[in-house]
Order: C-alpha cells, then sequence, then structure tokens
C-alpha cells in the first residue's frame, strides 16, 4: 500500500501514457515530456502564489502585526487579487528603450529558473529529466540569469537600472564561484554529477539512526551553509537584496518594468529560490530520503517538499529578522571569507575520504575546517579597523 501511493504520480503518468500505445518513439516521449513540464508549471506556480502569501503572513506575525487578511477566507485569496491587479495594470515602457530587450529580458529570467527545476529528483523516480550531467545542467543554465539581468538594465535606457543590473551581476558572479566549489565536494565523493546517484549515495542509516546525510560530516555542514548563503544571494533574499535596494537606487534592474513583467520578475526570483532549495537538500540533506528509517512508510515526495518547506521558512525568518547589509560589506564577505572557506570544504572532503569514512576521517575533516575558519576569522577581524562608536545627545 505504501509503494503505490508513493509511485502514484509516476503510475498515473504510465496510465496516461498507455493510450499512446503504438504511436511512434518520438511522440511518446514529446509527451511524456509535456506531462512534465505542465506538472511542474503546476505544482510551482501554486507554490509560489502560497508562498507569497504566507511569506506576508509569517512576516506580520514576527513583527507583531496583521498579514493580508482581506482576500478570501484569511487572507488566503490575496495571491488572485495580486495577479489581477498586474494583468490589469498598464504595461510603461520608456520611449527611448530598447524595446526588444525590455519585453524579452522578464522571459528569459523566467524560463531560466523554470528550466533549473527538471533535473531535481522530487521522490523515488520522480526526477523530470533524467540528465547524466544534471547539477551542471543546473549551473549552466542558471549562469544565464546574469544575461537576463544585464538585458533588464541595458534596454531600460535608465542610469538607476544600469547601475543597478551592474550590482546584480558582480553580486551574482562573485557568490556563484562559492556556490559552485561547494558542489564539488559531493560530486568528488560521490564520483556523479547526476542529482539521482546523489541521493542514492545517501541512502544509509548509521547505527540504524542516523541519515547518512552529507550534511553530518563536518566538510558538508560547512558547504551547506556556505552553499545556503550563496543561495541567498543568487536570489536577492534579505540580507543581500542590494541590488534592488529601494533606500538607494529606486528598485535595480526592473526600475523601468511595471504590471505583468514586473511579476514575472517577481515570479523568477520565488522559483529560483526554490530551485536552490531543492538542489540544497539533493545534494545535502539526502533529498527526498526519510530522516529515519522508521518513517520510510511516509511517501518520500511528502519528505523533499517538507525539507523545501523547512528551507523556504529560513528563507522568510532571515528576512524578517536581519538588516540589509551594505554592498562592500557583501563584497568582502564572498571573496575573502566564503571563497576561501569554499576551497577548504574540497580539502576536508578529500581528507575525509581517505581517511575512511569513518569517525578518524569526521575527525580529521573537522580540524582542518576548524584551523581555517579560525585563522581567516583572525585575519579578518573588523573590530581593528574602526574605532569605537561614540553618541552624543544635545542638551
Amino acid at each position: 500500500m505504501s509503494k503505490s501511493i508513493d509511485q502514484v504520480f509516476v503510475n498515473a503518468k504510465q496510465w496516461l501514457l498507455l493510450w499512446l500505445a503504438g504511436s511512434p518513439t518520438w511522440v511518446v516521449q514529446v509527451v511524456s515530456s509535456m506531462i512534465n513540464i505542465g506538472v511542474l508549471l503546476v505544482v510551482f506556480l501554486t507554490l509560489f502564489a502560497f508562498m507569497s502569501v504566507l511569506e506576508r503572513k509569517i512576516l506580520g506575525r514576527m513583527q507583531n502585526r496583521y498579514g493580508p487578511n482581506r482576500v478570501g477566507p484569511f487572507g488566503l485569496f490575496q495571491p488572485i487579487a495580486d495577479g489581477v491587479k498586474m494583468l490589469i495594470k498598464e504595461d510603461i515602457v520608456p520611449a527611448r528603450a530598447d524595446k526588444i530587450v525590455h519585453f524579452l529580458a522578464p522571459i528569459l529570467i523566467a524560463a531560466v529558473a523554470i528550466l533549473t527545476l527538471g533535473v531535481i529528483p522530487y521522490g523515488r523516480n520522480m526526477t523530470p529529466f533524467t540528465i547524466d550531467g544534471g547539477v551542471l545542467f543546473f549551473f549552466a543554465v542558471g549562469s544565464t540569469t546574469e544575461l537576463a539581468v544585464f538585458m533588464a538594465g541595458w534596454g531600460s535606457n535608465n542610469k538607476f537600472s544600469m547601475l543597478g543590473a551592474m550590482r546584480a551581476i558582480a553580486q551574482m558572479i562573485s557568490y556563484e564561484l562559492p556556490l559552485l566549489i561547494t558542489v564539488l565536494p559531493v560530486v568528488m565523493v560521490v564520483g556523479s554529477l547526476m542529482p539521482d546517484r546523489i541521493v542514492a549515495a545517501q541512502a544509509d542509516y548509521t547505527f540504524g539512526l542516523v541519515p547518512r546525510w552529507f550534511v553530518f560530516t563536518p566538510w558538508g555542514a560547512a558547504a551547506f551553509i556556505l552553499f545556503f548563503v550563496s543561495g541567498l544571494v543568487e536570489s536577492n533574499r534579505t540580507p543581500f537584496d542590494v541590488p534592488e535596494g529601494e533606500s538607494e537606487i529606486v528598485a535595480g534592474h526592473m526600475t523601468e518594468y511595471s504590471g505583468f513583467k514586473y511579476a514575472t520578475f517577481f515570479m523568477a526570483e520565488y522559483i529560483g529560490m526554490f530551485a536552490i532549495s531543492g538542489l540544497g537538500i539533493t545534494l545535502f540533506l539526502g533529498g527526498w530520503h526519510a530522516p529515519a528509517r522508521a518513517l520510510e512508510f511516509v511517501p518520500s515526495y511528502l519528505w523533499f517538499f517538507a525539507k523545501l518547506s523547512v528551507l523556504l521558512f529560513v528563507y522568510i525568518w532571515l528576512r524578517g529578522t536581519l538588516p540589509r547589509t551594505r554592498v562592500d560589506q557583501m563584497m568582502n564577505f564572498a571573496w575573502k571569507f566564503m571563497l576561501p572557506m569554499a576551497f577548504t570544504c574540497i580539502v576536508a572532503a578529500a581528507v575525509w575520504h581517505y581517511a575512511g569514512r569513518g569517525l578518524r576521517g569526521w575527525l580529521w575533516s573537522l580540524v582542518v575546517i576548524a584551523v581555517v575558519y579560525t585563522a581567516l576569522s583572525m585575519l579578518l577581524d573588523t573590530r581593528r579597523k574602526f574605532a569605537p562608536r561614540v553618541y552624543r545627545f544635545a542638551e
């Protein structure tokens, strides 16, 4: 019974494809791909709508105020109202803008975000598109985001948009390096770029209790934290939402966008956040595997989305807690701390592997991480650079 529930969506797809029995192979493959794409769009656009209202309600609770509570029961129909509003708002394009580039930028950034969802395993036998180099495909496609942001800034023919685009691209490239490098230890240890094999490598349990997720190793924990922080930056989330800092640079590369085009940028950011969180779950948190052997009766896709929900809640929690960082602080943090620590994770993973992947390897990799972290903390101590702050009040 548990297995049939776990595979209900896979079996439903196979049942639909049975109607094409006798059709050419390419027809079956095209229809199969269209089913996968359709399901991905329905699931994640629904999740985007739900997340948009849930985030405002959670932030309201954190800040001791009400969130959306007027449209529908408990304000749950607020995304519908927002969608209708964006659809009927006037689409204003600057007279001297490059209209083709201005139009294509939001389409490209949304398409890129949706494409990255296609290689993530959402459950047992539930990877939409199984590719040998799935992780490589994720980053190859995801790096196109910088081009879309530049198109938005350049096509708007506006100095605020162009400055915002340049800041966004500098930020994204700076943090894409640690994001990529923190993936390398997992790829090295597993020996594959295929997300399904990475999930399969985390399937067992130590002593039948502790899952063998990479996050429970010293190098995996450090790499996961670095990956998560880099994901915050890539998603333009607080406290790293500098390109959209309203108080500093209007709305960054989206300054000259209105109506549904603006909503498309907004949607792409959320879908990018889902994708980067899904990849983090796949690489470090065991993918769709249960946290205990006794809980394996729960369908695998429910575990994946439970882990995704926890990560999304942390995104919201950080937004309601931390102030925006300065752009110089953010760039210093990327190049002087994140990048060296990312390379350290590679060394620590190698030590863990060649020391036998047991307790001895665990301890040696912890020593490597701790030594480099301590050295960087001492070298980058900012307290020595600034005089104590003195507050003076008028009498």
